[in-house]
């Protein structure tokens, strides 16, 4: 007698394998029963939210999303709640990270680093005329979709221009060490399209370099350090 694997379901969502895991969340494939489109199901348990107190940054994250649509930005869908568990239903995007793409190839010539950068670009600029600077930009959070068209991701330390303080700038530090911006480390406040742009900068490197280098931050941070610093 066969038994038939009965699939979980999420709303009109048929969960599938798991794509992606985190600390806070996990990423399941999914299919929309409706229309058959794949999707990717990012699932947060509440839980762990409130013990780390991440809540205001989730909400914070996915306000910031739903203000983006954007061809170079990863698309949000819907946002959908259980008792224990967040589901935020993303767009699927299937070709990996960039920063795969330089691990597994180097260095890219100049015509598709350009191409790349340019898609940056346009979706960093997007961003930042809604308002929203993403604080985290790097080869691991811009993905690939099947046409090899960049897809910026992870908005989970984004900040929006509600958040300037009465001085107009931002003030948390936050970031990834190799691509953060120098004034974002002096606890002064900073722009926080500057500090995007800064990461821009850094990511254009790495696609021509085929590689980081662990000290190109301080290397190139100390042009706008103060004297003595």
């Amino acid at each position: 007698m066969s038994t038939t694997k009965v699939k979980r379901r999420v709303g009109k969502y048929e969960l599938g394998r798991t794509i992606g895991e985190g600390t806070f969340a996990k990423v399941r494939f999914a299919r929309n029963t409706e229309t058959g489109d794949p999707v990717a199901i990012k699932i947060l348990d509440k839980e762990k939210l409130l013990k780390h107190k991440m809540v205001e940054q989730i909400k914070r994250e996915i306000a910031t999303m739903k203000l983006i649509k954007h061809p170079n930005v990863v698309r949000i869908h819907e946002v959908m709640g259980s008792k224990t568990k967040i589901y935020i239903v993303l767009e699927y995007v299937t070709g990996g990270e960039l920063f795969d793409t330089i691990v597994n190839h180097g260095r890219m010539r100049e015509d598709e680093a350009r191409r790349y950068f340019q898609q940056l670009i346009n979706a960093v600029d997007y961003c930042h005329s809604r308002g929203v600077y993403h604080r985290d930009l790097k080869p691991e959070n811009l993905l690939l979709d099947s046409c090899g068209n960049l897809k910026v991701s992870d908005f989970g330390l984004s900040a929006l221009s509600q958040q300037l303080k009465d001085d107009g700038l931002l003030h948390t530090t936050c970031g990834t060490p190799n691509y953060v911006a120098p004034e974002v480390l002096e606890d002064q406040g900073y722009d926080g399209a500057m500090a995007d742009l800064w990461s821009c900068g850094v990511i254009l490197f790495v696609l021509l370099a085929g590689y980081q280098m662990q000290s190109l931050r301080f290397r190139l941070g100390r042009l706008f350090l103060p004297r003595g610093c």
